[in-house]
């Protein structure tokens, strides 16, 4: 997954939605909260046939000749005369919310037309009305082939603001052939030969889910209770020096020189170090795991919507999913794609099409859960509980 780590440098961010519309207010500054009628702005689709898309870094195929090139974007600029103009911007969520922020919350452009967040921060956007209803009758590639496990998560029910860009699986990774034995469950990382040897997400939103789905919460439907429970078994943990440390994304560097046996990760970066390692495991707990998406979304005044629209549509071509997915390793948010992948004449390409970590079978569906989200109203509380124990 993207570098997800915890940032602090944008002063509003970690207030949430409710915080920031407050602090906002306490300043003399108009309420924060976009309703739908001032979301939308002139679109200049038509006679400017251009998009502005902010992504992630390494986030895209490439072309393995000239990785400036980027294939699916260029095939859709063939088909459509669409020039898109491409960034890696985006390397932090609470980073880029403070960079937008200003703009979003005076009504004025960002001049990004369409852009890539984690869901908890996709989350923030919608609650503050800051990203627009996409067309769907625009869409049909999207109303056909988005996963139906991801389509109505708690905080944009039917997905009318959002759609996946990519997905993914937080569960453990660790070395089994350095540990002697298997990991089944979050408990196995509480075990005496772990200790000091396990790392965890330092960001909030990365860490909970899973660590509550241990303890045997349905975390569709956490309460602050379940979470405060979590936090207690964690900052014992913590006290007898069994956590080595809290971590972005540089646990797989730690996994990697045997620094830690076990760890919390993403599915993801486990069919890397595992190409790397074949002695690391990525296991989805027996309690369950995480399933999450980063999501593509429109800033409120958009120049260019439907064009905007058009490119996400483009993306859920099975054809153009599987492709994305072949680079990317992540799990494709468009089931379909895994046919075409399974059809391919390169064996190895083939042989994605098996992975269930790219297409997840239903035996581990059964064990994904997408977390509600932290309401705005709690982050506030939780956070400062959580960054107390990781030491932010």
């Amino acid at each position: 997954m993207p570098q997800l780590a915890f940032s602090r440098r944008a002063a509003l961010a970690g207030l949430g939605a409710a915080g920031l519309s407050a602090a906002l207010a306490g300043c003399g500054v108009p309420p924060a909260y976009v309703p739908e009628e001032g979301r939308v702005g002139p679109d200049r689709s038509e006679r400017d046939r251009s998009i502005a898309f902010s992504n992630w870094p390494l986030y895209i195929d490439t072309d393995e000749e000239d990785e400036e090139r980027r294939p699916t974007l260029e095939a859709f600029s063939e088909r459509t005369g669409i020039e898109v103009r491409y960034t890696e911007e985006i390397n932090d969520n609470d980073e880029f919310f403070g960079k937008v922020s200003p703009a979003l919350m005076n009504r004025q452009e960002t001049g990004h037309d369409l852009v890539v967040v984690s869901d908890w921060m996709a989350a923030r956007f919608v609650h503050l009305g800051w990203a627009q209803e996409m067309d769907r009758s625009a869409q049909p590639n999207v109303t056909r082939h988005l996963d139906p496990q991801l389509r109505s998560p708690a905080f944009d029910e039917g997905r009318l603001h959002t759609v996946p860009w990519q997905s993914g699986i937080t569960g453990i990774a660790y070395n089994r052939k350095a540990l002697g034995r298997e990991i089944r469950s979050v408990q196995d990382l509480w075990h005496l030969d772990l200790a000091g040897k396990v790392t965890l997400f330092s960001g909030l939103d990365e860490s909970f889910g899973l660590l509550m789905q241990g303890n045997g919460v349905d975390v569709t439907r956490w309460t602050e209770s379940d979470f405060h429970r979590m936090c207690d078994h964690v900052e014992s943990m913590v006290k007898k020096k069994h956590v080595r440390r809290f971590t972005g994304n540089d646990y797989t560097s730690d996994l990697s020189r045997g620094d830690v046996l076990a760890c919390q990760a993403y599915s993801g970066d486990a069919i890397q170090l595992q190409a790397d390692n074949p002695d690391i495991e990525f296991v989805v707990p027996e309690e369950g795991g995480e399933l999450w998406a980063e999501s593509l979304l429109v800033p409120n005044l958009a120049r260019h919507k439907a064009n905007a629209e058009a490119l996400v549509d483009h993306y859920y071509d099975p054809e153009v999913a599987a492709e994305l997915a072949a680079s990317v390793n992540y799990v494709c948010p468009v089931p379909a794609a895994r046919e075409v992948l399974a059809g391919s004449d390169d064996k190895e390409t083939a042989e994605l099409a098996e992975n269930p970590l790219i297409f997840p079978d239903d035996e581990m569906r059964r064990r994904l859960a997408v977390a509600r989200d932290i309401s705005s109203a709690e982050r506030r509380s939780l956070a400062r509980r959580w960054n107390a124990i990781v030491g932010l």
